[in-house]
């Protein structure tokens, strides 16, 4: 679950932005709108806990953001899973090296067998002695959800996730995030200005409920271009 009250944040020296409040329920999806420039990566940054707001109330599975350093780190990696527009895959570790980083951020003792069996149940089960620069974009993403999804986190975040790809991938990419949520039980945020993920999701949603599926509501919310 995701909560935010008289959000107030600024990332990078920036003018600060007023977010309106908004309430996700566990498993539920946001839709977190808005062109680029209109700060949905600020408000990503604050609920994952990497960024800390100017005011205002920030709760997160349950845990009020209000700490930094190792504990938040720990925190973290534990509970929120994050899928950049930009991967950020040490190009100098292996795909299994890369996954193994985020029990170590946690404080745990890396689990080969649930990297393996994560990058199975992602169809990328060959690929965990390859290095970043020997895989294909596809291939790059979805061993970056592997690594956002591996600990079950409470929160799975995903900044821009079909921004370059063309229509069969994007809708791809978006089947895969919803999928992988409900498997680990996430509340989903999707951060997009692209309208195909925006009916994509709704769709997905319209289809669960008329199957007679436990699918909640998608929640949006829509920021406005700073001036």
């Amino acid at each position: 679950m995701i909560e935010t009250r008289s959000l107030v944040a600024a990332f990078r020296g920036g003018t600060p932005i007023v977010f309106p409040d908004v309430a996700v329920p566990q498993g539920g999806t946001l839709l977190l709108r808005g062109p680029s420039g209109s700060g949905k990566s600020t408000w990503l940054a604050v609920v994952a806990g990497l960024l800390a707001p100017v005011s205002g109330q920030v709760v997160v599975a349950g845990t009020p953001l209000l700490e930094r350093g190792a504990r938040l780190d720990a925190w973290r990696a534990r509970h929120v899973g994050f899928l950049p527009q930009k991967l950020h895959l040490s190009p100098a570790l292996t795909v299994a090296q890369n996954l193994a980083l985020v029990y170590w951020a946690s404080g745990l003792r890396p689990d080969p067998l649930r990297m393996q069996a994560t990058l199975d149940a992602l169809g990328v089960s060959g690929l965990a002695d390859r290095l970043p620069q020997a895989l294909s974009g596809g291939q790059a993403q979805r061993v970056a959800l592997a690594r956002a999804v591996l600990l079950s986190p409470s929160v799975l975040l995903a900044d821009e996730p079909t921004a370059s790809l063309d229509d069969e991938s994007a809708q791809a990419a978006l089947a895969l995030l919803q999928q992988t949520a409900t498997t680990v039980g996430a509340t989903l945020v999707l951060a997009t200005h692209d309208a195909r993920a925006v009916h994509a999701v709704h769709a997905a949603c319209s289809v669960a409920q008329s199957a007679g599926g436990s699918a909640q509501d998608v929640i949006e919310m829509t920021l406005q271009r700073m001036n």
